[in-house]
């Protein structure tokens, strides 16, 4: 491994640099800035490692200029034997190849020592689903929420995520005025920024105004703008979410995965199934092309694979 000791200021200066570009002119959710922060801290760390026994240090690198293919290869082959897997690998290559294309374009460096870095093989996995037929009956059961603030807020999450197809950080974002009711729209802060109008259904509509009754009349201390809140008022926080979603998806399925993102799943196959087009699909769910929003026709074909063999003869 090599082993260099950065000169913190300089390093500083262009991360800082690259960060500001990313959040402001790139216009990166504060996710996406955060992990992009993170990787590079991580990286740096592994750049200022002590080392294994035995090895002599390289001469100290006090530019980025000096950081070459080596570095980010040994890098790549210290996190593949921490066991992280080969999609999270990826990611941190994709933040190293960000960075110095950033560098190269601002004239900070003179080559990327990313250009013959290559990514990880990633086995295809279909999306995980639940069974859409099922959701909707616990969704119209009056058993299973209970009529009370908390209970009530809990059917709207899972209302929301499935009836719309938004992502966590989407719902986490939505403001009481986001809702237009007359319009039957709900506005969504996506991924980058991009702002988009979903559609909602009478069922939601009418859930929200129940909803927001009940908000109303909770007479919290901080009264948040913030749609989606704690039982105490507060904003709500990704955990929270995540146990609502496994709380009551733990009623109809087995299956290990039962967060948010499986609800997002289900939507889109669920419309795919039903005959929406893959373009509208992908408008609802705020893809930016249209190559992620084809891997839910991979369900799709399997499910008639599934039907042919339960119904041909021949099968």
């Amino acid at each position: 491994m090599y082993i260099h000791c950065l000169d913190v200021q300089i390093v500083f200066m262009f991360l800082e640099r690259f960060i500001q570009y990313i959040k402001f002119e790139k216009r990166y959710s504060p996710h996406t800035v955060s992990a992009y922060e993170s990787d590079l801290d991580q990286f740096m760390l592994f750049l200022n490692s002590p080392g294994n026994a035995g090895i002599v240090p390289e001469p100290a690198v006090t530019h980025p200029n000096q950081i070459s293919y080596h570095d980010i290869r040994n890098w790549m082959v210290e996190l593949i034997d921490q066991k992280l897997t080969a999609r999270s690998v990826n990611r941190k290559m994709a933040t190293l190849r960000k960075y110095f294309k950033f560098l190269l374009q601002e004239g900070i460096i003179t080559e990327n020592p990313t250009s013959k870095v290559r990514s990880q093989k990633i086995p295809k996995k279909l999306p995980v689903v639940v069974e859409g037929d099922h959701l909707a009956q616990m969704l119209d059961s009056d058993e299973v929420f209970a009529a009370d603030f908390t209970g009530q807020r809990d059917k709207l999450v899972v209302e929301m995520l499935f009836g719309t197809g938004m992502r966590l950080a989407e719902l986490l974002g939505i403001k009481d005025q986001d809702i237009n009711d007359y319009e039957g729209t709900l506005k969504v802060l996506g991924k980058r920024n991009k702002e988009r109008i979903i559609p909602i259904n009478t069922e939601l509509r009418i859930l929200l105004g129940k909803y927001l009754e009940l908000k109303k009349n909770q007479n919290f201390d901080n009264n948040s703008a913030t749609l989606i809140v704690t039982s105490k008022g507060a904003d709500a926080y990704p955990k929270l979410i995540y146990s609502i979603v496994h709380k009551y998806l733990s009623n109809i399925s087995t299956q290990d995965k039962r967060s948010p993102h499986v609800l997002r799943h289900t939507f889109a196959t669920s419309l795919l199934n039903n005959g929406a087009d893959l373009n509208s699909i992908k408008e609802l769910l705020g893809h930016a092309n249209l190559s992620a929003t084809q891997i839910y026709t991979h369900n799709s074909v399997e499910r008639l694979k599934s039907i042919y063999k339960q119904a041909h003869p021949k099968a």
